[in-house]
């Protein structure tokens, strides 16, 4: 006979998987859920209904917002800029940080180079921008960008010798010919010294200390003549003559030109006098456009072509350290047996690199591109305090956009409202890619 099966007794309260009981797990999580619901969920579902009504919220408008926001120029720049960092800056910051990591195993001060490469993430984007804003500037004697770039063009390049020099178009004896340079009227002949007064240049604005010009003595055989500053401070004298106390012009080149074609050619003296060979008979002296070209000041970084590449540069620079020290700590964990088989199998250097160490490296790289991917859609200082005024619309992105349509002047909380929806659908499916990737990795 089977034996009597026991009596049930009092149900237990259900526990958690941990053992704790369910009440109790909810009690602690509580305060957070609170946090997250007032922080994360309740600014969420006020910025879609606020995205509905117009401007100062008094009336409903529907979708007309995101309408507006896709057909406006600004905002469509914004988006492109958008997209533009997103595609750019994760990719550069990454393979720079690979790099880095890569290499910094190889070489003694690599702790040293890592600590250089991580500091700028110790400052602020504010600082990083103000930095970046005086390393842009365009003065070569304040941006160091700038600086660097003229010192290598001025290494290639002559410098002009009087950028804004021309000649008086009262007189018509030099006229202007195509690139900036100027022809004489007529020819010239040996025997008859050539004048070439030029003006445009106050006398004390002169490089170096100029000597009194003098008017070229005549030679038979030879093509003679002044280049000379036909001005001289107080006024006086007559133009087109070579007077008492005006100035020569030092080093202008001057070359003499038959059917189109250079058959000679010379530097102006210390005293502006200059000497053509008997070749130069029957010519027309030209004074080439090298001589007046404004001064080489570098790349206008902040101006509408370059200003989003320049701001990407600053970025790169400060989440550089963010990614080496990531991928580092992922390359410690990899096996070097595997390394060392690969070599003694005969592979190079860029092979172990392309076909065993990024391959184990995969899923470290995506946590930095999606880390970063999410980093830049929410990009707003660099670009606000990096981009001048006049280039600022051209650099604009889409939190930047959120800003200036909210509190930037322009108060319509309803289009900036839209924008910041837009932003988190933007997010939201690399938000989704991270973390079903987390999944699969736990399930692991």
């Amino acid at each position: 006979m089977p034996a009597p099966a026991p009596a049930a007794g009092p149900r237990k309260p259900p526990r958690s998987v941990t053992g704790t009981r369910l009440w109790v797990t909810v009690l602690f999580l509580f305060p957070a859920l609170v946090l997250l619901g007032a922080l994360v969920v309740y600014p969420i579902v006020y910025s879609v209904w606020r995205s509905l009504y117009d401007a100062d919220g008094s009336g409903f408008v529907g979708l007309r917002n995101y309408g507006d926001l896709f057909s406006d120029h600004q905002t469509l720049t914004a988006v492109r800029n958008t997209a533009i960092w997103v595609a750019v800056a994760p990719v550069v910051v990454t393979a720079l940080g690979l790099i880095f990591a890569v290499l910094t195993e190889r070489v003694r001060w690599g702790t040293a180079f890592k600590l250089i490469v991580f500091m700028p993430m110790a400052i602020s984007m504010l600082a990083a921008g103000i930095i970046f804003r005086l390393v842009y500037e365009q003065d070569p004697g304040q941006g160091v960008a700038n600086a660097v770039v003229k010192s290598v063009h001025d290494t290639f390049t002559s410098a002009a010798v009087y950028p804004g020099a021309r000649p008086n178009p009262q007189l018509g004896a030099l006229k202007s010919s195509g690139s900036g340079s100027f022809t004489t009227a007529g020819t010239v002949h040996a025997g008859t010294p050539a004048l070439l007064p030029l003006v445009g240049i106050a006398p004390n604005r002169l490089p170096g200390t100029p000597e009194n010009a003098k008017t070229a003595t005549a030679a038979n055989n030879q093509v003679t003549g002044t280049v000379w500053l036909d001005f001289k401070l107080g006024g006086g004298g007559t133009k087109g003559k070579v007077d008492p106390g005006e100035k020569a012009l030092k080093g202008v080149k001057v070359e003499a030109v038959k059917d189109g074609r250079t058959v000679a050619s010379a530097k102006s003296g210390a005293d502006g006098t200059f000497t053509l060979p008997a070749s130069a008979d029957g010519a027309r002296l030209r004074l080439p456009g090298s001589n007046f070209a404004a001064a080489y000041n570098g790349v206008d970084w902040l101006g509408p072509t370059l200003v989003t590449p320049a701001i990407i540069a600053a970025y790169v620079w400060m989440w550089a350290g963010f990614a080496m020290v990531l991928i580092a700590a992922g390359l410690a964990g990899v096996d070097r047996n595997l390394l060392e088989a690969a070599r003694v199998d005969g592979a190079n250097e860029w092979q172990v690199f392309r076909r065993i160490t990024v391959p184990m490296l995969a899923p470290v790289l995506v946590v930095v591109m999606v880390t970063l991917m999410i980093n830049v859609m929410k990009v707003f200082d660099l670009v606000y305090i990096i981009a001048p005024q006049p280039s600022q619309d051209d650099a604009n992105v889409l939190a930047l956009q959120l800003f200036l349509s909210s509190f930037g002047g322009g108060g319509n909380f309803g289009m900036g409202s839209a924008i910041g929806v837009v932003l988190l659908v933007l997010v939201l499916p690399v938000m989704v890619v991270n973390l079903r990737r987390l999944r699969r990795e736990k399930e692991r």
